[in-house]
């Protein structure tokens, strides 16, 4: 009786571990994910919040904000690493009062007593370092695979106060 229950523990050792090892990996991804959205809405943040003192409409403003959003910082050198990998310029949307096509003023009028400014980042798709599903593929023969998760847009308004 005994020699059949030789290796047993071995066989469920490692199934058990595998499972623990996915959940591990499982929940640092989830973990830079949120991190990762993290770092933009503060970028997205702290852009807003510059673009609310200065003037509406100014071009060297919107390259600032726009930078603060992709880089982290106002002035970037020749190889600056983005603040997350994928985000470009192209992904960062700025609203304010001079632009007539921005819907956060549209109900203040021709001559807004409130301006706004807003800073959107759109189409940001997170890609994770593992493929977390590839296990459940290769276990149960499906089709399943996260290879990238599509952010929803992150937007802040801001009152823009300059004068």
């Amino acid at each position: 009786m005994k020699k059949r229950q030789k290796g047993v523990a071995l066989v469920e050792l490692a199934i058990t571990i595998s499972l623990l090892l996915a959940i591990c990996f499982g929940v640092t991804e989830f973990g830079r994910a949120i991190y990762t959205y993290n770092t933009l809405a503060k970028s997205t943040r702290d852009a807003a919040r510059y673009l609310s003192t200065q003037a509406a409409g100014s071009a060297a403003a919107h390259a600032t904000a726009t930078n603060l959003v992709v880089y982290g910082t106002p002035v970037v050198g020749q190889s600056q690493p983005t603040l997350v990998p994928g985000l470009t310029a192209s992904m960062v949307g700025i609203c304010d009062a001079s632009d007539p096509t921005c819907t956060s003023n549209i109900f203040q009028g021709s001559n807004p007593a409130i301006n706004t400014v807003t800073v959107r980042i759109t189409g940001y798709t997170f890609t994770p370092v593992l493929d977390l599903l590839g296990f459940t593929r290769f276990y149960t023969g499906g089709s399943a695979s996260m290879t990238s998760l599509p952010f929803g847009d992150i937007s802040v308004t801001m009152r823009q106060s300059y004068e």
